[in-house]
């Protein structure tokens, strides 16, 4: 197995874990009912239908995030998406690191899985561009 093989694997089984986390640990939260839950939200500043709707469209950016032709424009939902977790945790006067490391290990998670992503991000491989015959 090539190491860019390898990477791309990492990229799968990160993003993997990602979505499995905002699905299942993030957003399962906000569709069960349990102790504290509405004190919790309130004190977010969010009601319980809200949050519902916010669950919703986090189980839809994890979802678009393992479709590898929505990933893209699905890693830019869940940055939009996590700031907004981190203004929230911010005002609340939570800590707010959690989500700022989500987002960086989606968009490293993405860039192992998708190359193009790096290459976008940080300027082009010359190695890379003169291998596929470009100037």
């Amino acid at each position: 197995m090539n190491g860019s093989k390898k990477l791309r694997i990492t990229g799968w089984v990160l993003s993997i874990l990602i979505s499995l986390f905002l699905i299942f640990a993030s957003a399962s939260g906000k569709f069960t009912e349990w102790e504290g839950k509405a004190e919790m939200f309130a004190k977010m500043g969010w009601s319980e239908e809200v949050m519902v709707k916010i669950g919703i469209v986090e189980v839809a950016i994890a979802v678009l995030f393992l479709i590898p032709r929505t990933a893209f424009v699905a890693a830019i939902l869940l940055a939009a998406y996590l700031g907004g977790a981190t203004a929230t945790h911010v005002r609340a006067g939570e800590a707010f690191f959690f989500p700022i490391i989500i987002g960086v290990v989606a968009w490293i998670a993405l860039g192992l899985r998708q190359p193009d992503v790096f290459r976008l991000a940080f300027g082009s491989n010359t190695s890379y561009d003169a291998d596929r015959g470009l100037k």
